[in-house]
Formats: structure tokens, sequence, C-alpha cells
């Protein structure tokens, strides 16, 4: 059966209704935006396969839990158990682990309100082709040596942010209001500042 002509949301009702075959179309149909998640984050000691199961078991819930009447689309709830399950893993790994977050992801996100990026305070601008190498190894040094001066919290939120959620998406993921979200990375902007000063 061709299930590419309906609603995620027909979808949903089709598998309730016992048409348990688009359970596997589902996970195929959301797997690609698994792999997005998965590919800006890697648990310490972990696989990217490892990540990918975790991503697909909170696609899984999704399917599970997914109410109608909550009046959003199954999109949006199934990208926030995907980030919830993932974020879960990743504390998880913390946990385990008592090792700081490793996250070697775009910081071009967004913009602070002195309208530079964090990527932009993080490193100056390239001056030539040959000091490139240099530059990266400055960078993920410098963000390795900022990770040890970041609160659990702050990694977190750090991370989140830098994968393109918004202030009330971070909010909603860990179960936080946007104000706090919003001072957390108002810290972890001082922060930056005060080591590019030293």
């Amino acid at each position: 059966m061709n299930y590419t002509t309906y609603t995620d949301e027909e979808l949903i009702r089709m598998l309730r209704g016992g048409q348990t075959d688009i359970t596997d179309f589902l996970m195929e149909k959301y797997k690609p935006l698994v792999r997005k998640k998965t590919n800006a984050m890697y648990l310490i000691g972990g696989e990217t396969e490892d990540l990918i199961q975790e991503g697909m078991i909170g696609l899984f819930k999704a399917m599970r839990d997914y109410k109608e009447d909550k009046e959003t689309s199954f999109f949006s709830f199934a990208d926030l158990c995907i980030s919830r399950q993932l974020y879960s893993a990743l504390e998880a790994s913390n946990r385990k682990k008592h090792m700081p977050l490793n996250t070697y992801i775009s910081f071009s996100a967004e913009e602070g309100e002195d309208g530079r990026t964090l990527e932009q305070m993080v490193t100056e601008q390239t001056i030539s082709p040959e000091q490139m190498l240099i530059e990266q190894e400055g960078k993920e040094e410098f963000f390795h040596r900022l990770q040890e001066n970041l609160s659990a919290m702050e990694k977190t939120v750090l991370y989140l942010y830098l994968e393109g959620n918004s202030y009330t998406k971070i909010a909603e993921i860990l179960s936080k209001t946007p104000k706090s979200i919003d001072n957390t990375l108002q810290r972890i902007r001082g922060k930056i500042k005060q080591m590019k000063s030293e």
C-alpha cells in the first residue's frame, strides 16, 4: 500500500486501527530527521549508530503517545520526543562518565543581543588560508576550555541552542521557562567574553 499520500496524522490513526506496517513506514520517513539531530552531537564513548537508536526510540514513543486533540502536528511532537530522548541519553552518559559534554557543531545558528553569533564570539575571522588549520585547532581548544567552565545545565542549553532550537523549544524540552533559558545563554556569553579577554 502507498502511504505517501496520507498525512502523518492519518497514518497514526491507521496504525492504531491495526495497520502495523505503518510503523516501519514512519520510521523510514523520519530517519533523516533523527540523523540530522544525531549528527549534531555524540555521546562520550558512544557511536553514531547508538545515537540513532536513541533517536528512533524517541520517534517510537511519539507514535505511541501522540494525541491529535493537543492541536500540534505529529511532526512537531515527534521532533520534541526525539530531542528529549537524545537529551536523556546525553544526561545519562554524562552521569555515567563524569565527563564534559562533547559538542563539535555549528556555532552560527543565531545572533546574540550584540549582533554577533556564538561562532564569532569564540573565534576571530580567519586572516589567511594558511591559518585555517591553526584556526580550527584553536577553536576546538577554546571550546574544550569553555566546556570546563560551564555547569551541566549550561552545557545542555548550549548544545540545544547550537542545534538550532529556539528559547521556547529549549524551555519545553528541559521543562524550564524561556526566561531561565535566556538567562543561561547570557551567562554562557558572559563566560565566553571573559575567556576571550584573558
